[in-house]
Parts: structure tokens; sequence; C-alpha cells
């Protein structure tokens, strides 16, 4: 990594540190008032922003990336109206920043309380959609938190754009200047010494496929929350309902097939599949995806491809979905454990016991009964844009949204106590 790569990032976070107490200490009306004029210069900017993204999105068909990228990167009005509208929705929202949490009185007449404070600079790592970048400012400041982003190369000329536009509304009207970092640089290496930028930086927080998050995990000596990954399963028990099992099915893996909470294998009880599979199968084929069926399962399945070990493991992020048949309840909850990245799995079944049992026993961070999986996302569980979803069992699960932005101290009241 050159001298000045080095430089820009160590620079940006030194400043997001400057930044981070001031913004801290601002009021909710003031961060409200921020993130409303935000919101207007993203559509007063418009133009500008989808000039950039257009540069992102031909080089990257320059370099034959796939339709699903394209799609993750590509912007257009609809988009850039709904990241104002994200503005708009967490400005709406409640301030966690001085929250009580608990109180209570101890025998001696000590007061304690448990208060909702930011964790200071957050660090954020992510690939190839530029909708993170607003929605990571904007939620982190409504949070009371300084941010640095560092988004992939191929939405480089998108994400700064946005950057500075909505620094260029917010910055004269009083959000601290380096509250919303990004690193410009496209070197690699930038990343790695974000990583070890612990002396400013509370926590990172990456947001992509496998690889990136493994690698932060594996070389970050920042505090690392775990997002992104999505193995995610619809598994049809035997009571299924044919119509609403189709729905669900076609929903969760054809309405975005390039996310996250998108459905990447199918499982069917033995007891339906004859049933249920030729007009799931039909379906799906009309919308153009690939089948990758076990033996089981592709008889009932016309057009589908013979399923190896791999697909059990792999997150398509395309029109491709793998099919296996089960013989219990049982088995497929043990396959959505092994094999699940512990986003998103759902159940289609009629039978209240399997139901219960189902949302005990599978440990993703969402689980659904009679629902598609793309509904985990923060603005469709009603906590505004979201800052990544997490699969880990530490600090936060699921869509991350503002309180999962925050920690906590512990405030505690007198009158000249002390410890015998």
């Amino acid at each position: 990594m050159t001298t000045a790569a080095i430089s820009e990032v160590v620079e940006k976070a030194r400043l997001a540190r400057e930044a981070s107490a001031r913004v801290a200490g601002l009021t909710r009306g003031e961060k409200d008032r921020l993130l409303l004029l935000m919101a207007e210069a993203l559509e007063r900017n418009r133009a500008t922003i989808l000039e950039a993204n257009e540069r992102d999105v031909q080089q990257a068909r320059e370099r034959n990336l796939s339709a699903a990228p394209i799609d993750r990167l590509m912007l257009n009005q609809k988009r850039v109206a709904e990241m104002a509208d994200g503005l708009r929705q967490v400005a709406r929202l409640t301030d966690p920043v001085g929250e009580i949490i608990a109180g209570w009185r101890l025998p001696n007449g000590l007061e304690i309380t448990k208060v909702r404070i930011p964790l200071g600079v957050i660090g954020i790592i992510y690939e190839s959609r530029p909708n993170v970048t607003v929605d990571a400012a904007g939620l982190c400041l409504k949070s009371g938190n300084a941010c640095i982003l560092r988004g992939g190369s191929d939405a480089i000329h998108s994400n700064v754009a946005l950057v500075k536009i909505l620094n260029d509304a917010a910055i004269p009207a009083g959000l601290p200047a380096g509250a919303i970092g990004i690193i410009e640089t496209t070197d690699r290496e930038a990343a790695a010494q974000l990583m070890r930028m612990d002396e400013y930086v509370d926590v990172l927080i990456p947001r992509g496929g496998r690889e990136l998050i493994q690698r932060v995990k594996r070389e970050s000596t920042v505090p690392v929350i775990e997002t992104g990954e999505g193995l995610c399963h619809v598994y049809l028990d035997a009571s299924a309902e044919a119509s609403k099992a189709e729905a669900i099915v076609v929903n969760a893996k054809c309405q975005r097939p390039g996310v996250c909470n998108a459905a990447e294998t199918l499982l069917v009880h033995r007891d339906c599949a004859a049933r249920l599979l030729p007009g799931i199968g039909r379906k799906l084929s009309e919308l153009g995806v690939e089948l990758r069926a076990c033996e089981r399962s592709i008889r009932h399945l016309e057009g589908a491809t013979p399923a190896t070990e791999e697909d059990w493991a792999t997150e398509y992020l395309a029109l491709i979905l793998s099919v296996k048949t089960v013989d219990s309840l049982e088995e497929a909850i043990a396959h959505i454990n092994r094999y699940s990245t512990r986003n998103s799995d759902a159940i289609v079944t009629e039978d209240l016991a399997s139901a219960r049992r189902f949302t005990r026993e599978v440990e993703s961070s969402a689980v659904y009964v009679n629902a598609s999986t793309r509904f985990t996302d923060g603005g469709q569980f009603g906590l505004g844009a979201e800052i990544g979803i997490s699969n880990q069992k530490l600090h936060a699960r699921g869509p991350m949204g503002l309180s999962e932005l925050t920690s906590y101290k512990y405030v505690i009241y007198g009158d000249g106590q002390v410890r015998e």
C-alpha cells in the first residue's frame, strides 16, 4: 500500500475520532434536522448521483460482471428516492442515546441507571451497494456515532459522490467535519489499514460476501460485528398448502436474488414432494431459475440437474436454487443448522406443532412461519434503514437498527456513600 493511501486512512480515522465526541453531544432535534437536510440534498442532486453511478455500472459491464452484482450496484431514480426516504424514516425514529435501559436503588441509597451511549467511531467495510453509504451515514448520525466508510472499488464514484453531497448539506448546518468519512483510495490494502485502527475505531462492521467477512474477522484488531452472508432456506412441511408454498418460494428466490435474505435451498417433506414440486418447479423455470435437485426431488422437476454436496453450502446470489427432499421435520432442521449462515430461514406449514418446533430449534437470527425470507430488513421490520443483518450471537442479531449501534454505561448517584 502506498504512503498516500496509509496517510488517508489514518487521517480519516483521526478526524472521525475527533468528531465522535461532538456527534455524541448533538440533540435529537439537531440530528433530525441534519438527516432531513441530507435527504433533500440527495433528491436535489439526483442527476449528479446517477451520473457517477453510471460510470461505476459501465466499468462493471466492461469487466463482465454478472447480473446480480450489477443489480446491487445500480442506482436509478426510484432507488435514490428510497435512500432519501430512508433518511427521513431514521429521523422519525426515537433517539436511542440517553435512553435509560434499567434503573434501581440499592439498600445503601445508591441510585444506579443503565444508560444507552454511542459506540463512538464505526468503520464499515462493504461491497458494491451504494445505498449502504447513505443508510450507514444516517444510522450512525442518529445513534450519535461518527463513521468511516470503505466501500468496494466497483462503486467508488457513486460512494464518493454520495458522501460529498451528504457532507455539503450537513456540515454547514452543524455536522462536525469528519463525522461522515469515506476512504477514497481503491487500494485494496486500505481496508487492512482500517482494520488496524483500534486507536481510533471502536468497531468494524463488514458487509459483503464470505471472503470479505472472513478476512475482516481474521485480520482485524478492531472488534467486529459480523454481517451479510445469507444461505437461506425455505422448508415445505408435509401439511404445506400449495398456493401459499408456491408464492413464498417464488418470492424468496426471485423477488431479488442477489441479496443476502434470498432463498438458496428449498427443502421439501417427502409426503408433499409429489404434490408441490411439479407446480413450483414449473413456475420457477418460467422465471429463469436453474434447479439443482437431489435424486428424490429431480423426478418431480422437469429440467432440473443433479445437485452436489457443494450446492447445499453455496450462496448463489443468482437465479439458482438447490432442492432436497427430506424424510422429516427433524431432518430439515438438522440440514438448516448444518448449512445455514443463520441469517433467515422459513417453514411453510399448517401444523402449529411443526411451526413451534421449527422456530425453537432453527438457530438463525430470523425464523419465519408462512412468510418469505425477503422480509429480513430493517425497513420491513419497522426499524428504519439498517446497518446490516448480524448472524452472530454477541451484541446484535438480525437487522441492526439504531439500538444495535449503541453500548451503555452505568450512572450512579449517591449522597456521600463509601464502601466499607
